[in-house]
């Protein structure tokens, strides 16, 4: 019998643009070697495997899976998985008001809520399952330079500083003075190591430097050797980038929303918005939000 399956397209509201996801429906009974190969038979930057709950009040449990390894959480497939989820079970609900629901990743229950206002694609959030945590900040800015075809003079940006940081999921986020030098950089593979001290090193490079009006940050995302050469939008390095935001804006006390570009170097255009609660200065929650459209529906014969 086959198992259901969607794309998605994940922080758009068009068609064709955004993070394409892949999601499998009733995937109960696959091992991870099947699942990471059906992953790999995707080929996006993440396909989603949907289990029952291991608590039944929860909504579902995920499994999340790069075309080479598995995460223990990620952005965009949370978001999309969320929308679909809700959509194919709760429809009439969601025309009429918000639906709370719970995630299991490995990382953690992760609270989401999913609405559909009418004329307008499905929207969700969620709230971090984690809040970010600085790991170094001691990075070779010569080196970081080297790893993304750049000169040092590109890095930094209004007291911004590199450094690696997790919400859950580990990046390294590097400032960038320009919107000209965030589309020159590109992947030296040779010197690729200097990006993070982790066996999957992930580069999320951003800079105030924006194109769109509205928009707060513009960003680009690299995990080569993740199989993803670039990510169109990244709701897991959002989440890191929220402590970095925090510890060199300093804002006030209070709600602040910023809302990121992503994907434009690949046409691929996204819109992805993080909002953050600080108290005393320092972060107490964030979430993520976008927008998703469902693209094909199918079925796998395995």
């Amino acid at each position: 019998m086959g198992r259901p399956f969607y794309t998605l397209d994940v922080f758009t509201e068009t068609a064709l643009a955004g993070n394409p996801l892949a999601v499998v429906m009733d995937a109960e009974g696959l091992n991870t070697a099947r699942m990471q190969a059906i992953a790999r038979e995707f080929n996006l930057s993440e396909t989603v495997f949907v289990l029952p709950a291991r608590d039944p009040v929860n909504a579902a449990r995920l499994r999340i899976f790069t075309p080479f390894v598995e995460l223990p959480f990620a952005g965009h497939p949370t978001i999309g998985a969320a929308a679909l989820i809700g959509q194919l079970r709760a429809a009439d609900l969601m025309a009429r008001e918000d639906l709370g629901l719970v995630l299991e990743e490995e990382a953690g229950a992760i609270s989401c809520t999913v609405r559909h206002v009418k004329g307008r694609a499905p929207q969700a959030s969620f709230l971090l399952p984690r809040l970010p945590q600085v790991i170094d900040e001691h990075l070779s800015i010569q080196g970081l330079a080297a790893a993304l075809s750049l000169a040092p003079e590109d890095i930094g940006f209004d007291g911004h500083r590199p450094g690696l940081w997790s919400a859950g999921v580990g990046f390294t986020l590097v400032p960038i003075k320009s919107l000209d030098a965030v589309a020159r950089a590109r992947p030296s593979l040779e010197h690729w190591d200097a990006i993070a001290p982790l066996d999957q090193p992930k580069a999320f490079l951003y800079t105030n430097d924006v194109r769109r009006e509205g928009v707060h940050i513009h960003a680009r995302v690299f995990a080569p050797t993740l199989g993803v050469p670039e990510d169109p939008a990244t709701g897991s390095a959002v989440a890191a980038f929220a402590g970095a935001a925090v510890a060199f804006e300093r804002p006030e006390d209070g709600e602040h929303s910023i809302l990121i570009e992503q994907g434009e170097e690949m046409g691929r255009p996204s819109l992805i918005r993080l909002t953050m609660d600080v108290e005393a200065g320092a972060l107490v929650s964030a979430s993520i939000s976008g927008f998703v459209v469902r693209i094909l529906q199918g079925s796998i014969e395995l």
